[in-house]
């Protein structure tokens, strides 16, 4: 096909946007002349991201249901409705050969008017436990990309194709890039490194088990390179004296992470689906705590497909404050089960989710 033209849909975290920039970046390879439009959620973290990756973005007022009881609720169907007509709108407009759902508030409205009027629909799921919107939208989907196996309880099993999930391309081959890492975060290259990542947008839990443990972390063996999170950083570095913590790196947001998970010898994280995959790709031995404040705790699920292959070990987010610290110096003070737990990641890696979930976009869209 002379011009294809795709739209990707979807946002609100890094778990979302990095993902979705990595099909773009795939179908841009693929296709130099293709035109790629996204549909996001206005004020959300994609209206940023995607612009600075060079991609056009439109957004949308649509807005997620609050679970707790709260006006912001009586809103919503207000919104949903604009963001439909909206979306339907963009879609007319843009007359794309495939619409691509990512997941986030935006996807939604975007797949469902984009289905309504004809269009070939694909859904790339990211996590073990499907969410509504997203089962809602897999009936008239023409495909849906997993991650995980034995998703076929949550969409059509004639419909799944087990791709993985795609990562950023710059992780793919991080074994000649220690050094690099090391002259970039200022890291002494004889100490061990721990990686500490509470998603993009930071996690308060994790933070409190570090600041609450940091004595025990605090000497000049290791290495702390901290994701804080921008609504953290002032408060950490208020209790972190450079001078007094030497080894404490807290940064608000890791730009560069093929250098961070260079650098890092064991990884503290949160169990988003776009974590897991990374860190099933660089095979590092890793401790997950799985954010409570999400749907269906698909974050738990998420971290348990790694725990039940011996790949990684789980701290319940209730536990962060006294198991965190422990287990992770257990976990520095093992190296002999490094090498288990790296040999179980590569069994379960997929580092050719992009082109896969690409492979199945061109046969959806009659891109051929």
């Amino acid at each position: 096909m002379k011009n294809p033209k795709v739209i990707i849909s979807g946002g609100g975290t890094g778990g979302h946007i990095f993902p979705a920039l990595a099909i773009a970046n795939e179908l841009k390879a693929r296709f130099p002349t293709i035109e790629i439009l996204f549909v996001g959620a206005n004020a959300r973290m994609e209206m940023t991201k995607v612009p600075e990756a060079g991609y056009e973005i439109i957004g949308l007022d649509v807005v997620g249901l609050q679970r707790r009881i709260t006006y912001k609720n009586l809103f919503f169907p207000f919104l949903l409705l604009k963001s439909l007509r909206k979306a339907k709108s963009i879609v007319k407009s843009f007359d794309p050969n495939v619409v691509i759902g990512v997941g986030g508030y935006a996807s939604g409205p975007t797949l469902k008017m984009a289905s309504k009027l004809g269009y070939p629909t694909l859904i790339q799921e990211q996590n073990s436990y499907a969410g509504l919107t997203n089962k809602l939208l897999s009936k008239k989907a023409k495909s849906i990309c997993v991650a995980y196996e034995n998703m076929s309880k949550f969409f059509p099993a004639d419909k799944i194709k087990l791709t993985g999930n795609p990562v950023r391309d710059d992780i793919l081959n991080i074994n000649d890039k220690r050094a690099e890492a090391n002259k970039h975060f200022n890291i002494e290259s004889n100490r061990k490194v721990v990686l500490i990542l509470g998603g993009s947008l930071g996690a308060k839990s994790i933070n409190e088990g570090v600041l609450k443990n940091i004595q025990s972390i605090n000497n000049d063996k290791l290495t702390i390179l901290w994701q804080v999170g921008s609504k953290y950083i002032d408060t950490i570095k208020e209790n972190i004296n450079r001078e007094k913590y030497p080894n404490i790196i807290p940064l608000a947001f890791i730009k560069r992470m093929d250098l961070a998970y260079a650098a890092a010898d064991v990884i503290v994280s949160r169990a988003g689906a776009l974590s897991i995959s990374e860190i099933a790709i660089v095979g590092k031995p890793a401790i997950l705590v799985p954010s409570p404040n999400v749907s269906e705790d698909h974050q738990t699920k998420n971290a348990m497909s790694l725990v039940n292959n011996s790949a990684a070990i789980m701290v319940k987010d209730a536990d962060s404050n006294s198991k965190l610290i422990p287990q992770l110096l257990n976990l520095i003070n093992s190296e002999e089960s490094w090498a288990e737990f790296k040999n179980n990641l590569f069994k379960i890696a997929k580092p050719n989710a992009s082109k896969h979930i690409v492979d199945e976009v061109v046969k959806v869209g009659g891109l051929i």
